[in-house]
């Protein structure tokens, strides 16, 4: 078994004012030989924006590229002809494909956006580029709710990559398990709370890149609730 722990404070930082940023994997101008992604997963970037900042007008291709938004608004227009305010709670979606050119704000006068944008490499370039967006639907907590899939299976999203997205709410002690084939990784990450796995402790914005196990059991610990995101990725 092959493990990689990322903390919280070895991820990478960019602060631009109007946008805090944590990278998990090498983004912009922060570059890591060791941290290129992993498997498809290639951006995992912990975002906050504060009211009416925002990514003016800029072109994406091939790549898969979502957003969880945890608190507050994001508005999102782009070259295809969708435009919408995202709220917390939702997951968007945007497949580059073959070309696309987008935009992204807070449009709050007065509370800042935190959320996930996440990327992944598609199985196929210059497809034709596609948009969804949803509300995330809600699961009891301590169960699974799977967010991405390749078919869209039990309500999740559908992208273009053999990843597989859950997300779970753990508390009082419990404790969670997953299960994959030998040939995949599993990349897990806090977004908030403490929770244990592979004999680690894990708190808000640890990450831990996993080859070689094919049964992962994620225990809750700390005295609040925890978030957590687990991919499941071909390796």
């Amino acid at each position: 078994m092959n493990i990689q722990l990322t903390r919280s404070n070895q991820r990478m930082h960019s602060d631009l004012g109007w946008l805090n940023s944590w990278h998990s994997f090498s983004f912009g101008g922060h570059h890591d030989p060791e941290r290129m992604g992993f498997g498809p997963l290639r951006v995992v970037n912990d975002d906050t924006v504060q009211p009416k900042g925002g990514f003016g007008s800029h072109p994406h291709s091939d790549m898969e590229i979502i957003s969880l938004v945890l608190d507050g608004q994001l508005e999102h227009k782009d070259s295809m002809g969708n435009g919408r305010v995202i709220q917390t709670g939702d997951i968007q979606y945007m497949s580059a494909g073959s070309g696309v050119v987008h935009s992204e704000f807070n449009p709050s006068e007065d509370t800042p956006v935190h959320f996930m944008q996440i990327w992944i490499q598609p199985t196929a370039k210059g497809l034709e580029p596609r948009y969804a967006d949803q509300p995330i639907i809600g699961s009891k907590p301590n169960e699974w709710n799977l967010l991405l899939s390749p078919d869209g299976h039990d309500d999740s999203m559908a992208i273009r990559q053999d990843v597989t997205l859950r997300s779970a709410e753990l508390t009082d002690g419990s404790s969670i398990s997953h299960q994959t084939e030998p040939d995949r990784g599993l990349w897990l990450f806090v977004i908030e709370g403490e929770v244990s796995a592979v004999e680690d402790h894990l708190g808000k914005g640890d990450s831990v890149a996993i080859e070689g196990l094919t049964d992962l059991t994620i225990q809750h610990t700390g005295d609040q609730p925890a978030r957590v995101l687990l991919f499941d990725v071909p390796l």
